[in-house]
């Protein structure tokens, strides 16, 4: 058997000292809120409907006959659609020949990497990290080199990015907005990644998908916009957050045609396609009006600041506020002395609340591992109910009993 497969899984985190394959943290937890009856605020599964725009265009697909194979590179209407979208909202100019929808967006960042990391190259990341980075690295035969954000207000130093990237390096990659913190870069933190990329001939691989969830008159810049960076830069984005429809699973990649084209046949060998009735129902989605690209964030900010206000009231507890997103973190250590996953398990057992441990978004035995120790990340974007619901219980949480 290869030991690819033991590769992947060690990276992500789900490798058992015995040698097999365990669930994810997303999955363990969600098993603890399911096993306890506890409000599951480990997940990123939206807790509202899916947006109507985009529901009814799916139905009068299928019913239109829309069920079968759409093109490898993706459904016209939807290549289009994406092209408009950047111009609209980013005033850039892409090529359909530039685009490819992907099974999600983990499709499309596990073909980039795979792409343009040749083995024994380095990929780095922003640490803490959503897991499948470190899958994709692996698979492609490179390891994985970490920028550390700092544990308050979630910057980075300039000089840990200096001494991360390298001539060994491949590819960079940027999760903006970011998961598991919620923070939106600013533009002179990301012009700082296109000049490291430049001085070492890298890639850019950006994680784009809470694009439109951003808060507070905040702006998400995509780093493609930057001078000199959208030769060198992987786009990827998907409809799932941003039209609460997660399992539909319709992502795609804007990036230099050569590159479109590595990524193409990647997914030719792997999902071929995928979605038929529903690409061109998000197409619909995409071109929908101001409002309710506004109405959904704002709906989201509303249960972003109901979490806020229950975790508020915990004494000690420090939280930060997220400017984008699905997650904000809190931070445990002026509370207790446990761990992330002990606070969690007794959060389950004494207010049914379950949430998610950040160290285990964390390269292993990391400095950021530890200072996260006892840093837990919350989801808010459970419906308004659950949400309301979740808060006062956290407001009632004892911190002498954890």
């Amino acid at each position: 058997m290869s030991a690819l497969w033991q590769d992947i899984a060690r990276a992500a985190g789900v490798l058992g000292e015995d040698g097999r394959p365990g669930a994810t943290i997303f999955a363990e937890m969600t098993a603890l809120a399911q096993r306890t009856g506890a409000i599951n605020l480990g997940q990123g599964a939206p807790g509202t409907p899916a947006d109507p725009l985009v529901a009814q265009a799916a139905i009068e697909a299928i019913q239109g006959g829309v069920n079968q194979y759409p093109p490898v590179q993706g459904n016209p209407v939807l290549l289009e659609a994406v092209q408009v979208h950047q111009q609209r909202f980013y005033g850039r100019q892409v090529a359909t020949e530039e685009i490819v929808v992907t099974t999600g967006a983990t499709e499309a960042l596990f073909s980039a990497i795979l792409a343009l990391a040749p083995a024994g190259s380095e990929v780095v990341v922003f640490e803490p990290y959503y897991d499948s980075y470190a899958a994709a690295a692996a698979a492609a035969g490179a390891s994985v080199r970490t920028v550390p954000l700092d544990p308050v207000g979630f910057g980075f130093d300039p000089a840990a990015l200096e001494a991360a990237v390298s001539e060994r390096t491949s590819v960079i990659v940027v999760n903006d907005p970011h998961n598991p913190t919620g923070k939106v870069f600013r533009r002179e933190e990301l012009e700082l990644i296109v000049a490291a990329a430049q001085a070492h001939d890298a890639w850019i691989v950006t994680d784009e998908v809470y694009e439109h969830l951003v808060f507070d008159d905040l702006a998400h810049v995509p780093v493609a916009t930057l001078p000199g960076a959208a030769e060198r830069t992987v786009t990827i984005s998907s409809a799932g957050k941003t039209f609460n429809v997660t399992g539909w699973k319709v992502g795609w990649a804007i990036a230099p045609a050569e590159v479109r084209a590595a990524i193409q046949s990647i997914k030719q060998y792997t999902t071929f396609v995928s979605a038929g009735p529903f690409q061109p129902a998000v197409a619909a989605g995409l071109a929908g009006d101001d409002a309710s690209y506004a109405a959904r964030a704002e709906s989201l900010q509303h249960r972003r600041d109901l979490l806020l206000a229950g975790l508020a009231r915990i004494p000690g507890l420090r939280t930060g506020v997220p400017g984008a997103g699905y997650f904000a973190i809190a931070d445990f250590s002026e509370v207790t002395d446990l761990d992330a996953r002990s606070i969690i398990a007794r959060m389950a057992e004494l207010i049914g609340i379950v949430a998610v441990p950040v160290p285990a978004l964390c390269a292993p035995g990391s400095v950021v591992q530890e200072q996260l120790r006892g840093h837990v990340r919350f989801s808010f974007c459970q419906s308004h109910a659950d949400m309301a619901e979740a808060a006062e219980r956290l407001a009632g949480l004892d911190p002498s009993r954890l």
